[in-house]
């Protein structure tokens, strides 16, 4: 980050002297910024084109309009023995692959996809847990032009139909089995229907995982339009790798939101934008060199994987792990950052919740030797969070809480190694992302509470989603409350010191008495009381008014009584206001949650009020809805 800001002084005559001045620089001057960024970086292109900036809306704007590169290109400009990608698998498989292996395994892999017929435009599509193999379809898939779609193998029938069955693949990479938290779960009931129902997909590749690759061959001759992956790559002529250039917003990945309030948007993401802003996050905000060892505990369901897997334009070495974070036991991910020498360690503030709960402390029992970052996301990390990963973990490391989403594939607030870390908040607004904080009346504050927007235009906004014919349902999805301006939906605060916290989602906001609650500010204090293992909290519609209910899943053995009750009431009220305490305190045996671990407060909220949650296919526990319905403890004062 230093480097880049000393390398803008000396090409504009400029004196920034720090993040801050840099930042503001980046926002002010966006062309220059991502052109100096696109040069710092090494973009891979055949092309690039004066022109950085064409047309300057959102949504519609055009960036490097003259641009023609290709993305896989860029993630395999290392040709070498350094090692590329390391597969664990929660079962002790490891496997590795150098730079040199993965670029020959993606050219025999993109010869078989042409001689099946793949081009520019297509969709190929993976039902894979994250292995090595994944890594391969998708670089073999984007070096042709083709777009590549993923999801994780826990995902239901109708999961995958609702995303895939809109995209229509023409291949469709899936996996057997997979393990998770010590069993073995088969994939190929599934993998019948999916190709029965998806009429478009024209060859179903299969991918050993849980078989051996015999057992797979057999297995896969009772499939309809099935070859296994071995097959599929021997049956095809040798071609040498080649790498279609494409314009700068050609689709490149279809992503998908979670599809809890109705069938999931199809989100197309663009080469470029997605690539310099990959860069951008990887060199600069998390200082990844050649060295280093990058790991994110994510599925191949979130946009963590896509996020992780660019690590590969760094030349760093990738750690790609599947299965329960947690098996056999919480050090398990642990015991992988000393076997790996992992240096830089993603995963999700649940995750972090849940080892500080199981009374982990890494910084005992393991030698952490090489770890100097700790990234965390898919919800705000508690205050507490932040302590304990200096207390328990290490204490000389930057732990950056991060923020954006699968809209953008991306952050707008992540971390910095050259700023402070202060507990509960994310370090900076990324380079070049015009964010700000609005009140209800539109206008930018600091120190306040309000909606999380981006007022210019950046490289990687979506090109528009999937079928969305004069992208209605892009434009209501962001620019419906300010046109031009985007509204990210999450409600949050710039501090004096220009950091950014996340209180939560919008739509989850509470609202007792007209107030504006974020769930964020309730979950942080109740993660204090020992006796709670995980909470979700929501506003119920109560004679005329809104009181907040806040659900409790208890340490095994502990039942909730009048003294715990206090106790979490206590709690939240010494820390925030009389109004973030709950009205009603209610035991559950499970918090229903995305596949991607997110807590689904508006499908509670909805249940609780009688209503239908339209889409159940996106929740991991689907069944942990039931708890809520017809709930006594609700009716009453």
């Amino acid at each position: 980050m230093d480097q880049f800001r000393r390398r803008t002084n000396e090409r504009h005559g400029l004196s920034l002297a720090d993040y801050s001045e840099l930042y503001r620089w980046s926002v002010d001057k966006r062309e220059a910024f991502w052109s100096d960024l696109w040069d710092f970086a090494g973009v891979i292109a055949s092309q690039r084109g004066e022109r950085a900036l064409a047309r300057d809306t959102m949504p519609g704007a055009e960036w490097f309009p003259d641009a023609r590169l290709n993305f896989a290109e860029n993630l395999l400009r290392y040709r070498d023995e350094r090692i590329a990608l390391v597969e664990r698998l929660e079962n002790g498989r490891r496997r590795q692959l150098t730079y040199a292996e993965l670029y020959r395994r993606v050219e025999r892999l993109a010869a078989a996809l042409v001689a099946q017929g793949v081009e520019r435009g297509d969709r190929v599509a993976g039902f894979m847990p994250n292995i090595i193999d994944t890594v391969v379809a998708m670089l073999a898939t984007t070096s042709l032009g083709a777009i590549w779609t993923s999801c994780s193998p826990d995902f239901g029938i109708n999961g995958v139909l609702d995303r895939f069955g809109q995209v229509q693949p023409k291949v469709l990479f899936a996996c057997e089995g997979y393990f998770y938290n010590g069993k073995t779960i088969d994939s190929l009931p599934r993998l019948t229907e999916i190709v029965a129902r998806i009429d478009s997909i024209e060859r179903m590749v299969v991918v050993p995982v849980a078989r051996s690759s015999e057992d797979t061959a057999a297995a896969v001759g009772t499939l309809e339009k099935a070859v296994t992956l071995d097959a599929f790559v021997d049956a095809a002529p040798e071609r040498a790798l080649t790498f279609t250039q494409t314009e700068f917003n050609h689709p490149l990945y279809i992503m998908y939101s979670s599809g809890t309030t109705g069938v999931p948007k199809c989100i197309v993401h663009g080469a470029g934008g997605t690539l310099l802003q990959h860069l951008k996050e990887h060199r600069l905000h998390c200082d990844l060199k050649r060295e280093d060892t990058l790991f994110y505990f994510t599925t191949c369901g979130w946009m963590m994987w896509n996020w992780l897997v660019s690590g590969l334009a760094s030349g760093a070495t990738l750690v790609l792990f599947d299965g329960s974070p947690f098996y056999p036991a919480a050090e398990s991910l642990w015991d992988m950052v000393d076997e790996e020498h992992i240096s830089i360690f993603g995963t999700s503030a649940k995750y972090i919740a849940a080892l500080e709960k199981s009374g982990s402390k890494p910084r005992e029992t393991h030698r952490l030797e090489k770890l100097r970052a700790v990234l965390s996301t898919g919800s705000p990390l508690a205050h507490e969070g932040f302590r304990y990963v200096y207390r328990d973990i290490k204490t000389d490391l930057c732990l950056s809480s991060i923020s954006g989403g699968t809209d953008i594939i991306s952050c707008f607030a992540l971390g910095n190694p050259t700023l402070p870390v202060y507990a509960g908040e994310l370090q900076c607004r990324g380079l070049g992302m015009a964010v700000e904080v609005w009140d209800d009346d539109g206008r930018p504050v600091v120190g306040e509470k309000g909606e999380l927007v981006c007022t210019k235009s950046f490289p990687c906004m979506p090109i528009g989603f999937w079928n969305d014919e004069d992208d209605c349902k892009y434009r209501s999805a962001y620019f419906d409350n300010w046109p031009g301006v985007w509204a990210h939906g999450d409600y949050a605060e710039i501090t004096e010191h220009e950091g950014v916290v996340i209180y939560g989602r919008s739509d989850a906001v509470l609202n007792p008495g007209g107030v504006r609650i974020g769930t964020a500010e309730i979950y942080r204090q109740v993660e204090k009381v020992e006796e709670v293992l995980d909470s979700i909290c929501i506003g119920q519609e109560w004679k005329g008014d809104v009181r907040v209910v806040l659900f409790v899943v208890l340490r095994e053995g502990i039942e909730l009584n009048d003294d715990l009750v206090q106790k979490i009431r206590s709690t939240i009220r010494a820390n925030t206001t009389p109004r973030h305490v709950p009205a009603k305190v209610v035991q559950v045996a499970d918090i229903p949650r995305t596949i991607s671990g997110k807590i689904v407060e508006l499908a509670v909220r909805n249940v609780v009020h009688g209503k239908p949650v339209k889409n159940v296919e996106a929740l991991a526990n689907p069944e942990a809805l039931k708890l809520y319905e017809n709930l006594p403890a609700l009716m009453e004062d």
